[in-house]
């Protein structure tokens, strides 16, 4: 009386290819929910550095723009300078002469 074996190579392959089939599932399951928590927190970083950009205003300014600003507001005070001192000397004339 000899008995079969309790459990044959043919089951045990499906046995193993259904293991198998079940570790990928698990694993593309892993990888879809951490591909997309990644794409969230990519959404997140971007999304926060889009509004630091729309805060920062773009820099419209030269060297030669800002010199040439300079070079009017410096020679528009020496000319104030000058009439006040002008008229300084004027009223110490009158006033000294008086």
């Amino acid at each position: 009386m000899s008995k079969g074996p309790l459990i044959t190579r043919t089951e045990l392959r499906k046995r193993r290819e259904e293991e198998e089939r079940q570790a990928e599932q698990a694993y593309q399951k892993e990888r879809k929910m951490a591909e997309k928590e990644y794409k969230r927190k990519e959404k997140e970083i971007s999304s926060f550095y889009r509004k630091e950009k729309k805060k920062q205003k773009p820099i419209n300014k030269s060297r030669s723009n800002e010199r040439s600003k300079i070079r009017e507001r410096s020679s528009w005070l020496n000319k104030a300078i000058i009439i006040v001192a002008i008229l300084l000397a004027v009223v110490a004339y009158i006033v000294l002469n008086l």
